[in-house]
């Protein structure tokens, strides 16, 4: 599916909300939207896409069904002192919506750029974190946190920092807990991708699940 080098995501969806201006580069406006991406389980993720003034067209309005080609970014934003990673997906191209290709497919050659970890959940799941960077042009990175799964996440697990690897799976947005300093707990949102198959490019490891 990488159509875009070494990052390419393609999301169908419906748009919630209208676009909100986000920032301009050189002169070109920057829009802001949420896409509502469906799952199997019938939730769904709700993405960031920004989007060119170039790109803006009627499809891009609340409850409009919009499928969108581009990658999968990271830019830090300053919060008070501290300086927090974002996410977003970067629109290349607005089509219309395609209900026979997969609603979620994403892709990334990347370098592992932080120590796995790898963990089990209550229920003893497997699951290893990821932060992969991902090189753009102008000598820039993007730095996508990523979330392996079962037999793959063991395989992760015993990854080393600076290996270059592929992966392939989907974006997705997760609601977490964060008690703040004054010990108030507060609901905030995680993006990230949820791994299918990753492979090391130095050799043919390579898992799926």
């Amino acid at each position: 599916m990488n159509t875009n080098g070494n990052n390419a995501v393609m999301l169908s969806g419906k748009v919630v909300g209208e676009p909100v201006y986000s920032h301009e580069v050189f002169g070109e406006k920057f829009y802001e939207v949420v896409l509502s991406v469906a799952r199997l389980s019938g939730m769904a993720d709700l993405l960031p896409v920004s989007v060119s003034e170039h790109l803006l067209t009627a499809n891009l309005h609340d409850n409009e069904l919009v499928t969108i080609k581009g990658q999968f970014r990271s830019y830090n934003k300053m919060s008070g002192e501290r300086s927090k990673l974002m996410l977003t997906v970067f629109a290349r191209d607005v089509l219309p919506y395609d209900e026979s290709a997969n609603p979620n497919m994403l892709e990334l050659t990347g370098y592992i750029c932080k120590p796995p970890v790898y963990r089990t959940t209550p229920f003893n799941r497997e699951i290893c974190d990821l932060l992969i960077a991902v090189n753009r042009q102008y000598n820039k990175s993007d730095y996508i946190p990523c979330i392996v799964w079962g037999r793959n996440a063991r395989f992760a697990g015993n990854l080393s920092v600076g290996e270059h690897i592929n992966v392939v799976g989907r974006a997705q947005s997760r609601n977490y807990q964060k008690k703040l300093d004054d010990e108030t707990v507060v609901t905030r949102t995680a993006y990230e991708v949820s791994v299918s198959k990753i492979s090391v490019l130095t050799d043919s490891a390579v898992g799926n699940e």
